[in-house]
């Protein structure tokens, strides 16, 4: 199989297909990891995204499913420069074109993966189609009208896609947390559960009566895809519990909560994705290195006169990590705490502080 990349500016590149067959349009985006293939693919806040991996060798150590995000792939199709289909590692129990083809997603190699990178960062991110096939189904396809016939990604409503479709519980000892799922991870799941709260997890189109129904404790905003002004529940959740639950975020949920108390968020040139971002915590001078993957960012200006305080930045570009307001009890970051990709952890950090607030204001 052949597979061919189009991007809206006119660029047409051909490489290797592999997956399933078929043609796919979306926003290409690039992932910085040099591991966890597995984890950024099944990562839900990657819908309608063609990701591209800036490493240059992936498959290398299989598909076990053990850290799976989500049970399917959330991308739109991977690209990248080079995958290895003869893995050895002794949990890997099918390759990556094999994980690909069951999961009906496409993908292609053996492109210049600098090349589309340089372009990425100079021009922003950029609406793309893949055609992965034989060589006579794919030719006549435009592949580079198909990428601009793609609406822009803050038009589509991507949240409702991976959020699951009716609540459940993951039960515990400690207080009510209701989750609200905009495309929430596995791992933030598991992290919360070890703080052993009794957790429910609602749909993104859960109303305030079905979250008040089952008498949270707290309100839990997870991250998901997309531009969040299409969580249109969840921000009128946050607006309706401010000041009377303790409110908290990541990723997705901290542009929601942003959102709901008044300020601005943004659209990025070409967006944080991977585990190497520095973000420096404004109290105590420490820079943690985290995981992160997200298009938009709160507008820093817009947060004045709303009650939240910036308390973390990216020491890259300045983009606002962190906000919290200890009147509201609200806190919320930009990244990752759950993937734990830096040797200053922020998993305990976030979680504990996340379960320390919940406690103070049952009291």
């Amino acid at each position: 199989m052949i597979g061919v990349l189009g991007l809206e500016d006119g660029t047409r590149v051909e490489g290797v297909g592999f997956g399933a067959p078929g043609v796919v349009s979306g926003e290409l985006v690039f992932v910085t990891v040099m591991s966890g293939y597995e984890e950024a693919l099944t990562d839900p806040s990657y819908a309608g995204q063609l990701l591209m991996f800036t490493y240059p060798l992936m498959g290398n150590y299989g598909v076990s499913g053990d850290n799976f995000q989500s049970d399917h792939i959330g991308a739109t199709a991977m690209v990248c420069k080079e995958i290895w289909d003869r893995p050895l590692h002794y949990r890997s129990n099918r390759t990556i074109s094999k994980f690909l083809e069951d999961e009906g997603v496409p993908g292609v190699h053996g492109l210049d993966t600098r090349m589309l990178t340089i372009k990425i960062r100079n021009q922003g991110a950029m609406r793309a189609a893949l055609a992965v096939g034989e060589r006579s189904e794919v030719e006549g396809i435009d592949i580079v009208q198909q990428a601009r016939d793609q609406p822009n990604i803050s038009s589509l409503d991507l949240i409702s896609a991976v959020s699951c479709k009716k609540a459940y519980r993951i039960p515990g000892d400690g207080p009510r947390v209701v989750m609200m799922d905009l495309g929430i991870k596995k791992n933030i799941l598991d992290s919360m559960a070890c703080q052993g709260f009794d957790i429910v997890v609602v749909p993104s189109d859960a109303r305030i009566s079905e979250i008040e129904k089952h008498q949270p404790d707290a309100i839990f905003i997870s991250n998901g895809p997309g531009d969040p002004e299409q969580a249109t529940r969840a921000i009128e959740a946050v607006k309706h519990f401010a000041g009377e639950k303790p409110v908290f975020g990541i990723c997705l949920g901290l542009q929601v909560i942003c959102l709901a108390l008044g300020a601005e968020t943004y659209k990025l040139k070409f967006g944080h994705h991977g585990g190497n971002q520095p973000v420096k915590d404004l109290a105590s001078g420490i820079v943690y290195i985290t995981s992160q993957n997200h298009n938009f960012a709160l507008r820093p200006e817009s947060a004045e006169g709303t009650g939240l305080k910036i308390t973390q930045v990216n020491a890259n570009d300045g983009t606002v990590e962190g906000i919290k307001s200890n009147y509201l009890g609200m806190e919320a970051v930009q990244y990752h705490p759950e993937a734990r990709p830096g040797p200053l952890c922020t998993k305990e950090r976030f979680f504990s502080s996340v379960a320390k607030r919940i406690e103070t204001r049952r009291r």
